[in-house]
């Protein structure tokens, strides 16, 4: 029987992957293999010639095999990386990407601007949680509010929190945006409203990739014909919930700058708007602070 070290395992996978056409095939191998060996991708390295017996060689032939399908490695792994955080994930909440770092950092940097010692923070739609989480990491004075209405979600969202030690200063709620936030009659109005919601149109909801049309959860990314409907939501409901001088930052599609700023000048209540590109030079956050 053929010998299987770590190095040949590595090429193996990242050459399969590469066959099925799967995006950062290597980043997969890597990531699978570091999971089924409990090594970090930098052991891996360290141990090139480490040979890998037959029943970690099972697990791994079956986990490559889902790769191949397109099924998301974060899903395979139940982790994933995100603001230089480890973050649990399954299929009851999106994979958090790269653009939404714009949003947590973003948040961070207003917060810190405005020097309140104890600033309050509510995360709609907080899926599994990953911006709260960051923001709490790196906002030791913050406390934050974080809802979905997916219990599921909020499911690996406390996973998340716990994990990293924020029970005391995240508290998640289920429920559709602002909904169980009313019944909080004891809590202020909030400095910063952050939000990655769903804002996925019908059409472009056909044109996704297959590994996130056929395995992330639709909930999570259809809102409505022009994948505005959460952002009207949010825009109705807004006022009463943020400070005079606070900020709703929220995180937008490509196309969406112009439908989502007219929305919040609707609202009649932000004296200014504006609008932010992510590292591809995509529009992707609209920050409005609240004027009266």
């Amino acid at each position: 029987m053929q010998k299987w070290t770590i190095k040949g395992l590595l090429d193996w996978v990242n050459q399969y992957l590469s066959e099925k056409k799967v995006d950062s095939a290597r980043l997969g191998a890597e990531l699978i293999l570091s999971y089924i060996l409990e090594k970090s991708r930098i052991e891996l390295y360290t141990h090139f010639d480490m040979v890998v017996e037959k029943p970690q060689l099972d697990r791994l032939h079956q986990l490559v095999k889902r790769a191949g399908e397109h099924e998301p490695v974060a899903y395979l792994v139940g982790k994933c990386e995100f603001y230089s955080l480890e973050i649990f994930v399954d299929s009851s909440c999106l994979i958090p990407r790269p653009e939404t770092e714009l949003l947590v950092e973003k948040a961070i940097d207003f917060l810190r601007r405005q020097g309140q010692q104890k600033p309050l923070v509510c995360d709609l739609c907080t899926g599994s949680g990953c911006v709260a989480a960051a923001i709490a990491k790196n906002h030791p004075s913050a406390s934050i509010i974080a809802t979905d209405i997916s219990e599921k979600a909020l499911v690996i969202a406390a996973k998340n929190i716990a994990h990293h030690k924020l029970n005391d200063r995240v508290e998640l709620l289920c429920g559709d945006l602002f909904e169980p936030v009313i019944k909080h009659v004891d809590k202020d109005a909030f400095d910063l409203i952050v939000s990655n919601p769903p804002y996925v149109s019908a059409a472009e909801f056909q044109t996704l990739d297959r590994n996130v049309k056929d395995y992330e959860p639709q909930s999570a990314l259809l809102a409505g014909e022009a994948g505005l409907d959460v952002y009207r939501k949010i825009a109705a409901n807004i006022d009463g919930h943020l400070k005079v001088g606070g900020a709703v930052m929220l995180e937008i599609g490509y196309s969406q700058a112009e439908a989502v700023t007219k929305l919040l000048e609707a609202a009649a209540a932000f004296g200014s708007i504006k609008v932010e590109k992510d590292f591809a030079g995509n529009d992707r956050l609209i920050t409005a602070r609240k004027c009266q």
